[in-house]
């Protein structure tokens, strides 16, 4: 049976750092600063901004297709030439740049600020996949869960920091207040760029570069190598059946991700100083459950851990959903009178806990189901399926939200979870590991396992 060796903790700590570097970007542009100034300011198509609302999901959709498309290439070409840092590293740069370009953005310069978005956001998403790459060569299976979730807690405390001082240092989203929040660009660039440097110093390419075949480029061979990855799926069934759940769940915490603040401040109406205490209660909550069910994952298995969060996320869609019937029955049953954007900060504690949890889980048990040598292709069809569900996810919601408001489109994420947890139920772990262990290339002799 084929055994990793688990990395130099330096290497692991430099991998993770991507993680703790890059959510500057989600949450200051995509959560919780940008998207309202977007929808709000930029647009500013009020009351209820279902414009704004349709133009920005629009421009994540464009921009998580454009990875649908060149992920599964990307990969395959980085699995041939072992040039994955290369690809990490242009990724990173055009992150840092499009994003500090968002300062020159004025209010009603929509256009250019949907091009920004889709180019920094595809930029961001396609890394997102470059780095997950390097995950199965940071040691055996038994320690990717507690490896990816170091990362993803990582990544929830490198949100909360820049977070932090962003939002002390720009204050609220305002028309009024445009000339300091418009900073929120060079900010989280200036961030991305500092903390990700560990990533390139200590993680190390593994595996052997393989000469291309006569009168072939990389194109053409990362295209011929999907191909046959993509025929060879029928095999790694287990996978499939993985692949097709993380899709629905992508779609629903895309969703969350894009709309959640957007969520609180149309239809729960919070006030400014609520809106930074939600940000901070989901960062630490989503750091505490992804280092949490990471350990747990080492206990009881990859699988079992990534079906408890999807339960986990039910219960926080509809604690968000039904927020204005838990603050009726919290007067009527415990005699408080809490306002609805407190209570709400419930739906908070819960989605935070599965937000790390479950996208660790799954990326961890992607990596357990990875035979070697083929890393960087299959996590670009896991990056593919989480970037093609963000597509259908945003746009199912931007497009419901325009006929229905909302409130009522939010419902769209139950099903989407409900979808989720279906799916994974035929996968077994243990038979997609030994899949994975007993795969060989067609140039190589197969994997003898010891009996």
């Amino acid at each position: 049976m084929v055994s990793r060796k688990r990395a130099p903790a330096r290497e692991i700590f430099g991998w993770a750092m991507f993680d703790f570097a890059n959510q500057a970007y989600t949450l200051l542009i995509i959560t919780v600063v940008f998207g309202d100034l977007f929808t709000r300011v930029i647009v500013g198509d009020g009351p209820d901004y279902r414009l704004g609302n349709l133009l920005w999901s629009l421009a994540l959709a464009i921009s998580y297709l454009m990875v649908v498309v060149a992920n599964p290439v990307c990969g395959a070409i980085m699995d041939h030439s072992r040039l994955r840092k290369r690809f990490l590293f242009a990724s990173y740069l055009a992150t840092v740049v499009t994003t500090a370009l968002l300062w020159f953005i004025e209010p009603g310069w929509i256009v250019p600020a949907m091009i920004l978005i889709v180019l920094s956001n595809f930029s961001y998403a396609i890394g997102e996949a470059f780095i997950a790459s390097f995950l199965p060569g940071l040691g055996p299976k038994r320690d990717l869960g507690w490896i990816s979730g170091l990362g993803w807690g990582l990544g929830y405390i490198g949100g909360l920091v820049s977070t932090i001082f962003a939002l002390a240092f720009l204050g609220e989203v305002s028309a009024e207040n445009y000339e300091r929040v418009r900073l929120v660009g060079p900010f989280a660039a200036v961030f991305f760029l500092l903390t990700a440097i560990p990533t390139f110093a200590f993680v190390r390419e593994r595996g052997r570069r393989r000469t291309l075949p006569e009168h072939q480029g990389l194109l053409k061979t990362g295209f011929k190598r999907i191909l046959g990855t993509a025929g060879n799926l029928q095999h790694f069934s287990d996978l499939r059946n993985l692949l097709v759940s993380i899709f629905f769940m992508m779609a629903g915490i895309y969703i969350i991700i894009s709309f959640s603040f957007i969520y609180g401040s149309q239809v729960i109406g919070w006030d400014e100083d609520v809106r930074v205490l939600m940000f901070v209660t989901v960062q630490i909550t989503a750091a505490v459950g992804a280092l949490t069910f990471g350990f747990i994952q080492s206990r009881i298995g990859a699988r079992r851990t990534y079906l408890i969060t999807l339960w986990l996320w039910l219960a926080a869609i509809l604690a968000i959903w039904q927020t204005p019937l838990l603050t009726r029955l919290a007067a009527s049953l415990l005699g408080v009178e809490w306002q609805a954007q407190y209570v709400f900060l419930f739906a908070g504690v819960l989605s935070g806990l599965s937000l790390g949890s479950s996208q660790s889980a799954g990326r961890a048990l992607v990596g357990i189901l990875t035979p070697n040598g083929k890393a960087a292709e299959f996590f670009g069809f896991w990056g593919t399926a989480s970037k093609l569900a963000a597509v259908f996810g945003i746009l199912g919601l931007g497009l419901l939200q325009a006929l229905f408001g909302l409130a009522t489109a939010i419902v769209f994420c139950l099903l989407l979870f409900a979808l989720a947890i279906v799916s994974v139920l035929p996968v077994d772990e243990q038979r997609g590991s030994r899949i994975a262990d007993g795969w060989h290339r067609p140039d190589q002799k197969p994997v003898t396992r010891n009996p």
